[in-house]
């Protein structure tokens, strides 16, 4: 039954649609949660809450799918390559959830690859193709489609489908589960390392889409374009990365096509390469390292010192070598 529901999701290019009554006048919780019981004890230190999985949103990125919702709040956004040359992102959030987030979109067999990362993360997904699914339900993550939690999503006005679905991630989740969440991906924050080179802008192009930083040393952050436009967000908080990590990985022809008969490409993310990380208004050059699906990936400068990340929000671009 639970595969019928999702294929019906997508197989005829439309998501599941949701009555609109389903989230009409509600109010999502507060980001924080319920409020901190008293404890009986004041003088006693208080236990850390156990760090939950990250939740991810697999999301929309052509033209009338933006601007986006809820972007801005994602602590990690990889962009990945879709079919004919296009891009979808996938966006972790951990430090903290927004009330929306969308467009979403449908799955793709190298996103379970890119999640081993995690521990046990939760996707939110639109739905994927049939052949598709036991991988998926064999995958070790939290599968959240429409067909299994209606209720935390909706469709929004203005928009025709499929590029009007979105997702209330507090309807999956009572709450954020903390940065620490994020730690499995490997990652190390902290200061520069010494050297790189002063790089202000910086493009990133695939067949069909294209991604421009450009460094706001006002805000400490990259302003984000795409497609040659700025992005802009619905929630009035559009992305702003303190780091940018242009990951040259392999990409390869998968065994599934969309409705139109073009190839989805696989994006290998397990492997080592190069990269070029972007943070302070410079550019590192960099080595990426993952021997295992089961592992984070390693940033290092070309002598083999980690190489960290500014605090605040990372996007990666996963770009063909």
């Amino acid at each position: 039954m639970r595969r019928a529901a999702v294929t019906a999701l997508v197989g005829a290019g439309t998501a599941v649609s949701l009555m609109a009554g389903c989230t009409g006048g509600e109010r999502p919780p507060d980001d924080d949660g319920r409020a901190p019981e008293p404890s009986p004890r004041p003088s006693a230190p208080r236990s850390a809450p156990p760090v939950g999985p990250v939740l991810t949103v697999k999301i929309d990125n052509t033209r009338p799918a933006r601007p986006h919702t809820g972007l801005g709040t994602a602590d990690i956004v990889y962009v990945e390559q879709v079919e004919g040359g296009l891009s979808r992102m996938l966006a972790v959030y951990a430090s903290s959830l927004p009330k929306a987030v969308g467009p979403v979109r449908s799955a793709r067999e190298a996103d379970l690859e890119l999640l081993r990362q995690f521990d046990h993360p939760t996707l939110a997904f639109s739905g994927a193709q049939t052949r598709l699914l036991p991988l998926i339900d064999r995958s070790p993550l939290r599968a959240e489609p429409p067909s299994r939690s209606p209720g935390a999503y909706f469709r929004g006005g203005g928009r025709a489908a499929p590029h009007n679905l979105y997702l209330r991630p507090h309807r999956l989740m009572p709450a954020a589960p903390g940065k620490a969440a994020l730690t499995p991906a490997g990652f190390t924050f902290g200061a520069a390392p010494e050297g790189g080179r002063k790089e202000t802008t910086r493009t990133v192009r695939y067949p069909a889409a294209r991604f421009t930083f450009t460094w706001d040393a006002r805000r400490d952050r990259y302003r984000v374009a795409l497609d040659g436009t700025a992005a802009t967000a619905t929630d009035g908080q559009p992305p702003a990365p303190a780091t940018v990590v242009v990951q040259y990985v392999r990409t390869r022809p998968s065994g599934y096509y969309d409705s139109r008969g073009s190839n989805t490409p696989y994006t290998e993310t397990v492997g080592s390469g190069t990269a070029v990380v972007l943070r302070d208004g410079r550019a590192y050059d960099a080595l990426w390292k993952r021997p295992e699906p089961g592992d984070g990936t390693r940033f290092a400068t070309p002598d083999g010192a980690p190489l960290n990340f500014a605090e605040g929000q990372v996007w990666v671009l996963l770009t063909t070598a």
